[in-house]
């Protein structure tokens, strides 16, 4: 009886001071919440996502007083940042040590928006470890040389390396009045993947739209009570690998499971209301993204996207199935060019390049027809080091959950470490 007794006192003081530490993480969190809020009244692109209470939302700024309150956006981070570093994080429990480091990555990022919005310069570099908590790689142009002499042995033809790939990917093209069956197709097989492994909200659902004019292919708006607005952008051809990609990607497993799972496990179940907030420019959209590139991976492991596409798609779009396995060997040899994406933005964004010179960077070494290379560069405009969560993102992830034994050997290991990853708080240097 005396050790039961110790027990439970120790359980009973450790409940006691989590309490007494999770209840100053409560009042900062909502803090964060309305600073970010307030923030995306200065940046229509900051907050991606919110479903938290109305009366948190600011209302819109009067046109005429919509210069940049430094000063007061600067103290107010300050404070946040100085009220959680007064909380003794090693005596918390182990969620919320997540919770915490979760918040103290936010909260930098929040500090590099407000740097950024006051005027203040950042190298893509800084930027990248500011905002996202990673630091990107530098590859040389040797390092794509090297990919593209390989590529160059397996693409036919003869000639110039980008005009050929791009008349190679030309005969793999979803005509336009067959995109919508085509992506509902894939959605529908993501989907039904997904759910054989993780159980979402009875109610989850999205809608898909098409629109044009965009500097992305695809975007998730989620609008909170497990719900999405996927937009597929159709200004340029869509490829047929484009579907399962965007259909997992936008949503299943990615965005909307992503969000969905958060919004369950971490807003309602636990009440930590730092989550009812998307802020693009985070950590989190590391882990959104490279989640978001690995779950098609996982859903659709090796052959069995090769037999889906064959079986299914390449027949609803018109095409060959039997250049299926033609499509994805070359396919398969571009998967490293994505990081000469990084490498014009880098270049571009620190000024040792013009758009130009980007331009044709892209051109060059991600082997992009010249229209699809400025629309890369017109994200890179308005997003900046962004475009580090999608290849880096997508590495850390399934590093991390390899290194953990969920490897395409344990499938079902996998999608439960990626089930893990997206209903718990992570942060990137957390992966590696």
């Amino acid at each position: 009886m005396p050790i039961l007794l110790a027990s439970c006192t120790n359980q009973s003081k450790q409940d006691t001071q989590t309490q007494q530490t999770s209840r100053p993480m409560d009042s900062i969190a909502t803090d964060y919440v309305k600073l970010v809020l307030q923030l995306g009244n200065y940046d229509a692109d900051y907050v991606d996502a919110y479903y938290g209470p109305e009366e948190w939302r600011p209302a819109p700024l009067d046109s005429t007083k919509k210069q940049f309150p430094a000063d007061t956006f600067r103290t107010q981070i300050s404070g946040l940042m100085s009220q959680l570093a007064e909380i003794e994080s090693t005596q918390l429990a182990e969620a919320d040590k997540g919770r915490y480091t979760s918040l103290q990555k936010q909260l930098i990022a929040v500090q590099a928006e407000i740097d950024k919005l006051s005027g203040k310069t950042l190298t893509f570099d800084q930027e990248a470890k500011a905002f996202y908590d990673a630091t990107p790689p530098t590859y040389t142009e040797a390092h794509f040389q090297g990919l593209i002499a390989e590529l160059d042995k397996a693409l036919p033809g003869k000639g110039d390396i980008t005009t050929r790939l791009n008349k190679f990917k030309e005969s793999f093209i979803i005509p336009k009045e067959k995109l919508d069956t085509v992506f509902k197709a894939a959605i529908a097989e993501a989907r039904k993947r997904t759910l054989q492994h993780i159980k979402l909200p009875a109610n989850e659902n999205f809608t898909v739209e098409y629109v044009t004019n965009k500097s992305w292919s695809g975007y998730n708006w989620y609008k909170g009570n497990s719900y999405s607005l996927i937009q597929v952008n159709t200004d340029l051809p869509i490829y047929i690998d484009r579907a399962i990609d965007l259909a997992c990607h936008e949503g299943y497993p990615g965005h909307h499971v992503y969000n969905a799972l958060m919004e369950k496990h971490l807003v309602r179940d636990k009440g930590w209301v730092e989550f009812s907030v998307y802020p693009l420019f985070s950590p989190q959209s590391l882990i959104a993204e490279g989640s978001a590139n690995y779950g098609i991976d996982v859903a659709f492991p090796g052959n069995e996207r090769i037999a889906f596409e064959k079986n299914v798609l390449f027949p609803l779009a018109g095409l060959d199935p039997a250049k299926v396995e033609s499509y994805y060997q070359i396919q398969d040899l571009t998967k490293g060019l994505s990081y000469a994406g990084n490498e014009a933005a880098r270049q571009y964004l620190d000024g040792k390049i013009n758009k130009e010179a980007a331009v044709n960077w892209m051109v060059k070494y991600a082997l992009m027809a010249p229209e699809r290379a400025t629309q890369r560069i017109g994200f890179i405009e308005k997003y900046r080091s962004y475009v580090i969560n999608y290849n880096l993102g997508q590495d850390m992830v399934a590093s991390f959950i390899e290194k953990k034994g969920g490897t395409t050997a344990n499938p079902q290991k996998r999608w439960t470490l990626f089930e893990e990853l997206l209903s718990q708080p992570h942060v990137p240097s957390q992966l590696q």
